[in-house]
């Protein structure tokens, strides 16, 4: 099977960051991957919208890349952006590669904490993990269509996002190694 294609146009509005931009993506998703996991890789690349942001080759056609990549305009790589539950040796290459490392998980985050906990990783203080509400992804991901509109919203660490008529809404939990979740 061949990957499907979903268009999405995001009017972002993300009041944290003070980034207000129209968004035309193309996204592919491939037959492994599941609606979730889609959603959690373009919410992650609305929330770490800036100049240089772009989705990667990463993942099945290139094992070793990240999802999401941030590069400045020489083309080195600012920001380093997991979407998942990468393993300990891949956050150590990634914090070695990027001056930031940030990771999206689309599960239970508290697995990804666990796992991680203890592991040698180069610069784990400054790994950022951004826990996106299962829920609101679940609710996003029922209306998801191959050409979606979408208004996306954050606002002191909530999110509410507007397809149609209908707005959902949910947080991003920060979380760091060795705090507690």
């Amino acid at each position: 099977m061949s990957a499907t294609i979903f268009v999405f146009d995001i009017q972002l509005a993300d009041a944290d960051r003070n980034v207000y931009e129209t968004l035309s993506l193309r996204v592919a998703r491939h037959p492994s991957e599941t609606n979730e996991y889609l959603l959690t890789r373009v919410l992650a690349y609305c929330l770490e919208y800036t100049e240089g942001v772009a989705f990667s080759n990463g993942g099945l056609s290139d094992p070793d890349a990240p999802a999401i990549t941030v590069r400045d305009l020489t083309g080195a790589l600012k920001t380093w952006i997991e979407i998942g539950s990468p393993d300990a040796a891949r956050l150590h290459k990634a914090g070695k590669a990027a001056q930031r490392v940030a990771v999206y998980p689309h599960r239970q985050v508290n697995l990804l904490l666990a796992k991680l906990a203890g592991e040698r990783i180069h610069r784990a203080e400054a790994l950022m993990i951004y826990a996106i509400d299962p829920q609101f992804v679940t609710a996003l991901s029922e209306r998801l269509s191959k050409r979606m509109q979408l208004d996306l919203s954050v606002s002191e660490g909530h999110l509410y996002a507007t397809v149609g008529a209908e707005t959902v809404s949910g947080t991003v939990e920060i979380h760091r190694l060795g705090q507690p979740a």
